[in-house]
C-alpha cells in the first residue's frame, strides 16, 4: 500500500528534472545558434558593402536580415526578459506589550482548561527546544484567557501588522499611494471578504486601477510565491512599481486540541509581517538595493504522501489546526533536493555541474554505496536565508548546503529574536544581513521558501548598491549588537 505514493513521486520527480535539463541545453543551443548565424549575417553584409553592391540590394539584404533575426530565430537579444529591481522593504518589529515569554505562555495555556497534562507538557518542552527567544511575540486576541479567534479581532491583527510596514515602505521609498500599480498580499490561513488587497487599497485610497491579487493557503512559502507572481506581472506590465505585503494573522490559526501534531503550530508561530517595494522602471537601477538575478519554483503536490504531510483539518473532537505529520522530515528534504539541483544547473560553474554528474553515474554503475556529490553552491552564492521551521531543521538544510555556523546566523537570530514568523521570516534575515553590513555590491543572497503542498520556492537577489547604515532600522534597531548569540537551544 505504501509503496505506490513512493513510485508516483520517484516517477514525477525523475521526469521533471529531466524535462527542466532538456529545456535549459536545448536554450543554450538554440542560443548558441542564433549567435553563429548573426556572425554569419554580418559578415555576409560587411562582405557586400565592402564590394560594393547595388545600395538597394544591400537594402533589402539587410531588411530581410533583420525580419529572419526578429521573427524566425528570434534572437533572445531581442526578447530579454525586462529586469526587475528590489527598491527596499520593511519589517514589521512587534510592539513589547505582545511580548509573550514562555511561562505566561503556559501559564495562560493552563488557565485556558483545554489542554490536559500531556499536551502542556508536550508544549513546554517543544518551546524549549525550539530556538527562540523569550521576547517573541503573539497578537493581543491570543493574549485572552480564552483566546479571541473571531473574525473581528482577525481583521484587527490586519491592521496591526501591514499598515505600519506599508507606512513604513512609502516612507522609505519616499512612495505615494497613486504610485503603486500592483499590489499582491499573501497570508496563508486567513481570507476574509473582502479580501486583504481590498482592505489595503481602502485603507489607503489607492487607484481605480491597481491591479490587486490575494494569495492564500500557500504556507510559508508564500512571500517568495508572491515574488515570482510579481516577476511574471512585471515581464507584462512595462514601467510598474509592484508591492507585496507578506503576512500571517496568528489570533484565527490557534489550536485548542490535544493532537501533538497540530499543537506544534501554537509554540512556533509568532507576530511578523514585511513590505517589498518591486519595479521594473529603467532608473531605479540606480537606487535599488538588489536585481532579481534568478527564481525557481518546484512542488510535489502530485505524491499523496507530500500532499498530507502538512494539512489544516478538523481534529477527533472537531477541533481546527494544522497538522503535521512525521513524513514532512522526509518530504520537504525532498523537495528541497528537487529545487536545488535544477537550480545548481543553472546557475553553478561547469566544473561543480561535471563533478554532481560524476558523482551520480559512479553511484549508478560502480558503487552504490557512494555518496552523491552536493554542489558547492558558495561558489556563486554569498549569503543565505534560510526557511525559520526550528533550529533543527535550519541546521539540518545548512548541513546539505554545505554552510557553516556565519552562513546560517541569520536563521537562526530570526528564529531567536521573532520566531517564526511564516512568510515574511525571508525578510527579517535579509534585514539582519543588512543590519550586519554583510551584504556587499555584487554579492548574491539566496532566499529558499518551503511551504505546504509541499512547495520550494528559490530567489537569488544581485545587489546592486551598497548598503550602509540599516542597523537603526526596525526590526533590529537597539538589538543588532547583542547578536549573533552563542549555542541557541534546537
Amino acid at each position: 500500500m505504501e509503496s505506490a505514493p513512493k513510485l508516483k513521486q520517484n516517477h514525477g520527480c525523475t521526469f521533471l528534472h529531466s524535462t527542466q535539463l532538456l529545456i535549459s541545453v536545448l536554450s543554450s543551443f538554440f542560443q548558441l545558434q542564433n549567435f553563429f548565424i548573426l556572425i554569419l549575417l554580418v559578415s555576409m553584409e560587411t562582405y557586400i558593402f565592402l564590394n560594393g553592391w547595388n545600395p538597394i540590394s544591400y537594402f533589402f539584404l539587410l531588411l530581410s536580415s533583420y525580419t529572419f533575426c526578429k521573427y524566425i530565430i528570434k534572437l533572445p537579444i531581442l526578447n530579454a526578459p525586462r529586469p526587475v529591481y528590489l527598491v527596499d522593504f520593511s519589517c514589521l518589529k512587534p510592539p513589547s506589550f505582545c511580548r509573550v515569554p514562555f511561562s505566561l505562555f503556559l501559564e495562560n495555556a493552563t488557565l485556558m482548561n483545554t489542554f490536559d497534562n500531556n499536551s502542556l507538557s508536550f508544549m513546554a518542552k517543544t518551546l524549549k527546544s525550539s530556538g527562540q527567544s523569550e521576547e517573541t511575540c503573539l497578537p493581543p486576541a491570543l493574549h485572552f484567557i480564552p483566546p479571541k479567534t473571531h473574525q473581528q479581532e482577525s481583521i484587527h491583527e490586519v491592521h496591526m501588522v501591514l499598515f505600519p510596514v506599508m507606512d513604513d515602505l512609502l516612507t522609505k521609498t519616499h512612495l505615494s499611494p497613486c504610485d503603486i500599480d500592483i499590489l499582491i498580499v499573501n497570508c496563508s490561513g486567513f481570507c476574509p471578504s473582502p479580501s486583504l488587497s481590498s482592505i489595503v487599497i481602502n485603507k489607503y485610497s489607492m487607484r481605480s486601477d491597481i491591479k490587486s491579487y490575494n494569495l492564500s493557503g500557500m504556507g510559508c512559502s508564500a512571500s517568495a510565491v508572491a515574488i515570482h507572481l510579481a516577476e511574471n506581472l512585471l515581464q507584462v506590465h512595462e514601467n510598474s512599481n509592484v508591492v507585496v505585503l507578506s503576512t500571517e494573522i496568528l489570533s484565527n490559526g490557534w489550536y485548542a486540541g490535544k493532537e501533538h501534531s497540530r499543537l506544534i503550530l501554537n509554540c512556533y508561530f509568532r507576530m511578523g509581517g514585511a513590505a517589498i517595494l518591486l519595479t521594473n522602471r529603467k532608473e531605479a537601477k540606480l537606487f535599488s538595493k538588489y536585481k532579481l538575478f534568478k527564481t525557481l519554483r518546484t512542488q510535489t503536490s502530485y505524491d499523496d504522501r507530500s500532499y498530507l504531510s502538512a494539512i489544516r483539518e478538523e481534529d477527533k473532537e472537531g477541533k481546527l489546526g494544522v497538522s503535521v505529520t512525521r513524513d514532512t522530515l522526509q518530504v520537504f528534504p525532498e523537495t528541497l533536493r528537487i529545487n536545488i539541483t535544477l537550480l545548481g544547473s543553472s546557475i553553478l560553474p561547469l566544473s561543480e555541474k561535471l563533478r554532481y554528474v560524476v558523482s551520480r553515474l559512479r553511484k549508478r554503475f560502480v558503487d552504490k554505496s557512494q555518496e552523491i556529490y552536493i554542489p558547492n553552491f558558495k561558489r556563486v552564492i554569498q549569503h543565505f536565508c534560510l526557511p525559520v521551521s526550528g533550529g533543527a531543521v535550519i541546521r539540518a538544510i545548512g548541513n546539505v548546503l554545505k554552510l557553516n555556523d556565519k552562513e546560517v546566523e541569520a536563521a537562526l537570530m530570526t528564529l531567536h529574536r521573532f520566531g517564526n514568523q511564516s512568510s515574511s521570516a525571508l525578510w527579517y534575515e535579509l534585514a539582519y544581513l543588512e543590519a550586519k553590513e554583510r551584504v556587499e555590491k555584487g554579492d548574491k543572497v539566496w532566499q529558499i521558501g518551503m511551504g505546504t503542498g509541499p512547495k520550494c520556492v528559490s530567489l537569488i537577489w544581485e545587489c546592486i548598491r551598497p548598503i550602509l547604515g540599516e542597523s537603526s532600522n526596525d526590526p533590529w534597531a537597539d538589538v543588532i549588537d547583542r547578536y549573533p548569540i552563542l549555542g541557541p537551544s534546537t
